[in-house]
């Protein structure tokens, strides 16, 4: 082989490894911010077709409705429990310290970003509450076909 048919291979082997390893730098340092989504009875009993179970300690994103009656708030700091439910009858425990948003409420539909802390207790750092009457995230929404939403004026707020 010539020198440069040497000096071009050499050339385009190391772009390629340097372009490999960039990617993988790149791959490596996005998975701490990917957060799986979950409804509560996906926590409890797997997903759909996979049977999947998030860890413990693992963080997830988990899309519900506040059951009413479930928020119960610390008067000494600013930590709130409740419960969120989705199609099952399966229950799954936030708490949440920090200020809850305007439009957070009891039978209404939110996401939470956090840790599960156990089987059916997730601790988050992030609650978001659906904006208005149509909107929800599209994960949620697929797996919330067939729950109405009760209106605070009819739920006794």
């Amino acid at each position: 082989m010539n020198p440069r048919r040497k000096q071009r291979l050499f050339a385009v082997s190391s772009i390629i490894i340097l372009v490999s390893a960039a990617v993988g730098i790149m791959l490596f340092s996005l998975s701490d911010n990917v957060d799986a989504f979950f409804t509560p009875s996906e926590i409890v009993n797997g997903k759909d077709k996979t049977g999947v179970k998030p860890d413990i300690g693992q963080r997830i994103r988990i899309g519900g409705m506040v059951v009413p009656g479930s928020v119960s708030r610390d008067n000494n700091t600013l930590t709130v429990s409740f419960d969120l439910v989705d199609i099952g009858p399966e229950a799954i425990t936030v708490e949440y310290q920090g200020i809850l948003p305007d439009l957070f409420r009891e039978g209404q539909g939110i996401v939470a970003t956090g840790i599960l802390e156990g089987a059916q207790r997730i601790v988050a750092h992030e609650v978001l509450a659906k904006h208005d009457e149509e909107y929800m995230p599209p994960e949620l929404a697929e797996k919330m076909k067939g729950i109405k939403h009760v209106p605070p004026t009819q739920a006794g707020y």
